[in-house]
């Protein structure tokens, strides 16, 4: 095996991971009707199962990272997959509220701890000029995740019933640990450790030494901390509420849903590789780190603040294309972020770092929906639209705050001197 083909084999792994990932945390919304009538729950029961998973999923997004971190991505992403398949097939023996509350904890907490681990992987092996490719194939399996679930499990339950569903998502996350760990071996062979990072950049005695705590008070990290959080919020609300809007708004029946849905998830999916394949490809033409990934930045919240205007479009099939473009943007803008926070981020705390992130964005998503279904019953989608694509020009604010992309480093005192002249000036 060639060296050069190993981290794209490595990636490609984690692709299908983070296809299985989405599919097995989707199976209970696809089953919904079907399991709420068998365990007897209320909407109310169904709400609290699903906010065991959202609670597990933002805590262990931090302290899955610092396991990446203390781990690195190999055993980690091993550990991940076997805690969250087994879960997911744990659901086959639910019996009622409590039970199925705990395996959706549990689903949370395995599944949270990939993100930092794959996205750990992707600082190590990719350099700079082709990290976010890497990171939008990640983002672009979600997007696949979503088309793929609702048939193979309607298929898998129509003929063997929900539980069964669960059964055999849960075995596809099984099925990729023996490949993860064969090529890891070949890699150990070609490198002398399995763990090799080719592409990490040496560290300056500056950054060596820099603490979680000393990143955690750089106004460069929260700029992109609550930049990531509001696009996140924004995919939160396309996410659960675009059904419901082009039904209830744009009466459109549920076979014609069905029908033209797929669209704006596999908008979401070009949009992830268009994004990420742009900002490399103007990082390779020696525009320079900053511009190549600001560039890709500001051009994706455009899309994404002129998609927000479908509230206003005059037809459904308008106002379809104007969410595909919206969605095709949020990917491109992820891309790039999620690229960018790496890029921030010291070598040794670059998962716990980059999961606090995921978690923000996690926790603002599930805050947002206490405000929207208010705001729907009592004056409709379109102030929605419209914050939605407010939050985009805030975190595109927030980026212009953040300076410039590059690696957060110690300051000297020399340069703190400097900084405070500068804002006493």
């Amino acid at each position: 095996m060639r060296a050069q083909r190993i981290p794209w084999l490595v990636v490609s792994l984690l692709f299908l991971g983070s296809v299985v990932n989405y599919m097995d945390r989707a199976v209970l919304g696809v089953l919904m009707p079907q399991v709420r009538r068998d365990l007897s729950l209320t909407n109310t029961d169904y709400a609290l199962a699903v906010n065991a998973f959202l609670v597990m999923y933002m805590v262990f997004y931090i302290l899955g990272g610092r396991l990446a971190d203390r781990l690195g991505c190999r055993r980690t992403v091993t550990l991940t997959l076997l805690f969250w398949s087994l879960a997911s097939m744990a659901h086959t023996m639910v019996r009622g509220l409590g039970s199925l509350a705990l395996c959706r904890a549990l689903l949370g907490a395995g599944e949270a701890g990939f993100y930092p681990a794959a996205m750990r992987g992707a600082a190590e092996w990719f350099p700079p000029e082709s990290r976010a490719k890497a990171v939008g194939l990640f983002l672009s399996a979600l997007s696949v995740g979503a088309l793929l679930t609702p048939p193979a499990v309607a298929w898998l339950t129509i003929r063997y019933g929900w539980r069964a569903a669960f059964l055999a998502t849960g075995a596809l996350g099984l099925l990729l640990v023996p490949p993860w760990l064969l090529l890891h071996r070949r890699v150990r062979r070609i490198y002398g450790t399995p763990d090799p990072a080719p592409a990490r950049q040496p560290e300056t005695s500056h950054q060596t030494d820099l603490s979680l705590l000393e990143v955690l008070k750089r106004r460069k990290y929260w700029c992109m901390l609550t930049a990531r959080a509001a696009g996140d919020a924004a995919w939160y609300f396309y996410l659960f509420w675009m059904p419901g809007y082009f039904q209830e708004v744009r009466q459109l029946d549920l076979a014609t849903v069905g029908r033209l849905l797929w669209i704006p998830y596999f908008a979401a999916g070009l949009g992830a590789l268009v994004g990420a394949w742009a900002s490399s490809a103007l990082l390779q033409r020696g525009l320079g780190l900053d511009r190549s990934r600001k560039s890709i930045l500001f051009s994706s919240a455009l899309l994404c603040i002129l998609g927000a205007s479908a509230c206003f479009a005059s037809g459904s099939y308008l106002a379809l294309a104007l969410v595909s473009l919206a969605l095709f943007g949020h990917q491109s803008w992820s891309s790039n972020i999620h690229t960018v926070i790496l890029e921030i981020t010291p070598p040794a705390h670059v998962a716990v770092l980059y999961g606090i992130t995921g978690s923000a964005g996690t926790l603002m998503g599930a805050v947002s929906q206490l405000v929207i279904g208010p705001v729907v019953d009592s004056t409709g989608y379109t102030p929605v639209f419209v914050g939605a694509g407010l939050l985009y020009a805030l975190a595109s604010l927030l980026l212009v705050a953040a300076g410039k992309i590059e690696p957060i480093a110690r300051l000297f005192p020399e340069s703190r001197h400097r900084d405070q002249g500068r804002s006493a000036g």
